[in-house]
């Protein structure tokens, strides 16, 4: 692989994961599997080891799961809730006790702490004179989002701490929800006509995310806390002392399940223990988590950007069953994504019948080498989203079938395109009635045009009673139209048609991210309309000029012409614009003085806002960045500055007062 081969498949799993970490942490709806997900992360790591050119800020490597949602109001972390690496084997298991033995400088054996891997939600409680005062969710591993109403209600987490408490405790926990509780919530919901939820990970997300806390309350949730970020005042020497502590505080912490081992073998025999406990738990575990006991050994190994070094998840073995291929479907998603999906003969598999199992791409049917009637062996890795593993050749009867990759859309028969480097074919056109509806939703969300109020009930009704068939015809809505709506008063037709009207003021960047382009999300938006300013000069853009810009490659190049020359969505731009959509972006790049360079801002600034100091940084062609790595430029460090300032000291990133700032940067707009 060269290194243009390289670069565009880099991009491909930058999409791909950040895609599905968005999926899975921030909407609960996880499309593959544990399994699927942890080898397009190796096959990103081994990428970046082998063209470290190729990791940016934005490549997944540095994050830690997705941002927050927007509905809940964001919950920085003083202390970043990181991820854990996996380990599937004794043989990765002792690879990992040598690093931190070569990192220590040390022969002898370490005391390690064994504790379930539970399959929840996890969060953080911060008590503060012995009092719960904010709850949150992990979020992206530094900001996460403010549960605190819902985590209330939940009985296992105690509203004042047993005394003598800290003046300030930040505790790490994870939420969950017992299998049988999960099946009793799942039959009432068959009985109120509800959608079931496809295991007790989905149930407890689900369950957080309420807005109305009392109907958190009605959900049977649990909690094991197994950490703290911060704690004033002398923390115990080990972590198997600070669980205990924990403990005698009231807070409720997987004791009887928690051991120390003081060898490796130790350690894997207590995991192959607790693998042959899972299916007789009352809850859900997917593995174990082995920890350094020793805080002061932690501290001295640290983290890496996204995992600690002294923590490591043993996962096991995804769980599996035989059944048959009836049928191989062709679904389309929002961006036009063609992708196969096996239908099942319903199977069992860890408890859940199985029915349906994503085949990915054809690349991935050609390698299975699959056909409609096979007999194939189907996993459940990581408990959530089967997988199709293998095909038992030796029982083929000579009657199934194989399935081609498809000429033409299967939903409106449109022709379908594959760009170079990708193995998925895709469906063009903006008015596809398959892609429609995933379209509009995300056309109107609140990081695109936020047209509030119009979500999947509307949506349907839209589209049911054939009212658009693009998103251009949102703006030719009338009250009569929506009179048509179930429940739909004149009040509720007035509100959405103001909120459709609102979004025609939405900047450029915005307009750009809505419309779905391939390759283009929140961050390419932003670069593309502050450099070209307007909807039809970027529309003009070759794509040697489109490359030449910084952060924007073949791939993205590739899908903006293609986006543009179509005559359909040039009709549709077209209808926009008469509509009176014609945006020009906020800040135009006056130069390019500061390309390459990333600013931090830290703290509170008394003579600009943060947004008002992010916009100069990039008209000047700079970036601005929510966290500090090696890469970083510079640290703008207001009042109060936190742990972002520490970490910059930490790694020597030049730290700027908000004074120097503003000096440099007038000095750099003078010369622009």
């Amino acid at each position: 692989m060269n290194i243009q081969e390289a670069t565009q498949r880099h991009l491909e799993l930058c999409e791909l994961l950040h895609r599905h970490n968005h999926l899975y942490h921030s909407l609960d709806r996880p499309e593959i599997s544990d399994s699927r997900y942890d080898a397009l992360f190796r096959e990103l790591l081994e990428l970046e080891a082998r063209y470290p050119r190729l990791r940016t800020e934005t490549s997944p490597s540095r994050r830690v799961g997705a941002a927050p949602v927007a509905k809940f109001e964001p919950v920085a972390h003083s202390v970043p809730m990181l991820s854990l690496e996996n380990a599937g084997s004794l043989e990765e298991l002792r690879e990992f006790d040598a690093r931190i033995k070569r990192a220590l400088g040390r022969r002898e054996n370490l005391t390690y702490v064994c504790e379930p891997k539970m399959d929840g939600v996890a969060v953080e409680l911060v008590y503060r004179g012995g009092r719960f005062s904010l709850g949150s969710t992990r979020g992206d591993g530094t900001t996460g989002e403010n549960i605190t109403d819902n985590l209330r209600t939940i009985a296992q987490i105690p509203l004042r701490l047993q005394p003598p408490a800290p003046e300030l405790l930040e505790v790490r926990g994870e939420v969950y929800m017992e299998l049988e509780n999960f099946r009793l919530l799942n039959e009432r919901r068959t009985e109120e006509g509800e959608t079931v939820f496809a295991n007790p990970r989905n149930a407890t997300a689900g369950s957080l995310r309420q807005l109305d806390s009392k109907l958190s309350a009605r959900r049977p949730l649990c909690i094991f806390c197994y950490g703290i970020g911060r704690m004033e005042g002398e923390a115990p020497d080990s972590h198997a002392e600070m669980l205990g502590h924990l403990q005698s505080l009231g807070l409720r912490v997987n004791a009887p399940m928690t051991l120390t081992r003081d060898s490796v073998e130790g350690v894997w025999e207590y995991f192959r223990q607790l693998e042959a406990r899972r299916d007789s738990l009352p809850f859900e575990i997917d593995g174990m988590v082995v920890k350094v006991d020793s805080r002061a050994l932690q501290q001295e190994l640290g983290e890496k950007s996204r995992t600690p070094r002294w923590a490591v998840a043993l996962k096991f073995p995804p769980r599996q069953a035989v059944t048959r291929v009836e049928d191989i479907r062709m679904q389309v998603g929002r961006t036009g994504a063609i992708t196969p999906v096996a239908h099942l003969s319903p199977v069992e598999v860890g408890g859940v019948m199985v029915s349906r199992a994503s085949l990915h791409n054809w690349d991935e049917i050609e390698r299975l080498g699959v056909r409609i009637g096979d007999r194939v062996v189907v996993e459940r890795a990581g408990d959530v989203i089967p997988d199709l593993v293998r095909v038992l050749l030796e029982e083929r009867t000579g009657d199934e079938r194989e399935l081609p990759a498809p000429q033409s859309c299967p939903a409106c028969g449109s022709p379908v395109s594959r760009l170079e480097g990708e193995v998925v074919p895709r469906c063009q056109g903006l008015s596809c009635p398959a892609r429609l509806k995933e379209g509009i939703k995300h056309f109107a969300s609140r990081r695109a045009m936020d047209i509030e109020g119009l979500g999947d009930r509307y949506v349907d009704q839209m589209l049911a009673l054939n009212l658009v068939q693009s998103v251009a015809d949102l703006y030719k809505l009338s009250r009569e139209d929506l009179f048509q709506f179930e429940r739909m008063g004149e009040r509720l037709a007035d509100k959405l048609l103001a909120a459709i009207g609102q979004s025609r003021s939405r900047p450029l960047e915005r307009l750009l991210f809505a419309l779905g382009i391939r390759h283009v999300g929140e961050h390419v938006a932003k670069i593309l309309a502050r450099h070209f300013g307007s909807l039809e000069a970027l529309s003009e853009a070759t794509g040697e000029e489109l490359c030449a810009l910084h952060e924007i490659g073949p791939q993205v190049a590739q899908s903006l012409t293609g986006f543009f020359a179509s005559a359909r969505n040039k009709e549709i731009l077209r209808s926009l614009k008469e509509s009176g959509i014609d945006p020009e972006s906020d800040t135009r790049i006056s130069s390019d003085l500061l390309a390459g360079r990333t600013f931090v801002f830290t703290g509170t600034l008394s003579r600009l806002s943060r947004q008002e100091a992010q916009s100069r940084v990039e008209a000047l062609g700079g970036r601005a960045s929510n966290s500090v790595s090696k890469r970083t430029g510079f640290v703008v460090a207001g009042q109060d500055a936190g742990s972002k300032l520490t970490k910059a000291r930490e790694l020597g990133v030049t730290v700027l007062s908000e004074e120097e700032f503003l000096r440099r940067i007038s000095e750099l707009e003078n010369l622009s």
